[in-house]
């Protein structure tokens, strides 16, 4: 394949395949490097119902493969493959993958970012059948069932108190004895009767054959071991931006994640991000596809300068 492009998109969920149909449209010579799936993370939501223009839900996989599709229709070029580095010559971005060299005049990075994962044994197998990274995404699910949620910093806290509208009941597996997030949000979660804390606790495995049915915890201060009955397992210890190809090349925040402004412009000409990857996203897929919208405007502007 050709290894000169005008505009090379790093990351093809949301945000990276807007930015393609944007600039394909615009005739500009277009790359999107995806190492996974068409669609990124999306791809793991069993179904979305909060993406504008489909009333009854999607399946996150579907709808990637559609962006993909609107995408290609206009000209977009797709890549399998892992971006390991970006080197700059002059004007000329290199973008360096596992299956070769690539240049353009203009990147877009919309790598995303992963949520941090427990490890343990079910984990992988039972993620989108019960083991879920988002509560607004998929709490409506679990309508009158009880849950977990693992973590207990903001975000844990935020989608416990998300949770409460759709579940009976919510307990947070906390390995601390106190919570990390702040006091406004914690106030309100020890004041919710639907939510109820475990402490000193880490799960060792997430059982069920078709479906999260039990979790295996262990108390880390005594080392008793116990289990927990739960229709779902919502795991929130954070988030890891895919950024670590980036070191040195863009200014990255004490987390990893990119810093642009409302253009989408990072520091360095000709270089945007866009969606998850970005400093202060909402982490939406609705969100993530406008920023890849205003990401390759401006990257068209930055081209016709």
């Amino acid at each position: 394949m050709n290894h000169e492009y005008e505009v090379i998109i790093i990351g093809g969920g949301p945000a990276g395949l807007s930015a393609g149909l944007y600039t394909s449209r615009a005739r500009l010579k277009s790359l999107v490097i995806e190492k996974g799936l068409a669609g990124g993370q999306i791809t793991n939501a069993e179904l979305i119902e909060n993406y504008p223009g489909f009333p009854q839900g999607i399946s996150g996989l579907e709808l990637g493969q559609l962006m993909h599709q609107q995408a290609t229709k206009y000209g977009l070029e797709t890549l399998q493959a892992e971006a390991t580095a970006l080197e700059l010559e002059g004007e000329k971005k290199i973008v360096v993958t596992s299956k070769g060299k690539f240049t353009a005049r203009a990147v877009i990075i919309a790598s995303g970012s992963e949520r941090r994962k427990l490890g343990v044994p079910g984990e992988e197998e039972l993620t989108g059948k019960g083991v879920s990274y988002c509560a607004t995404c998929d709490g409506p699910f679990f309508k009158d069932k009880t849950v977990a949620v693992v973590g207990g910093g903001n975000a844990a806290i935020t989608e416990a108190l998300h949770l409460v509208k759709f579940a009976s009941r919510v307990k947070v597996i906390h390995r601390r004895n106190e919570l990390r997030a702040t006091p406004i949000l914690q106030e309100k979660a020890l004041a919710e009767p639907k939510i109820e804390f475990l402490w000193n606790t880490e799960v060792e495995g997430i059982e069920g054959k078709d479906r999260v049915k039990q979790l295996s915890l262990i108390n880390v201060t005594t080392r008793e071991k116990a289990t927990l009955d739960v229709a779902g397992v919502f795991v929130a210890i954070g988030l890891k931006p895919n950024t670590n190809y980036l070191k040195g090349i863009l200014p990255l925040d004490d987390a990893g994640y990119i810093v642009a402004n409302e253009k989408m412009e990072t520091p360095v000409a000709g270089i945007f991000a866009a969606g998850d990857v970005r400093l202060n996203s909402a982490r939406q897929a609705i969100t993530a596809a406008g920023d890849g919208a205003t990401a390759a405007i401006y990257a068209q502007k930055f081209i016709s300068r």
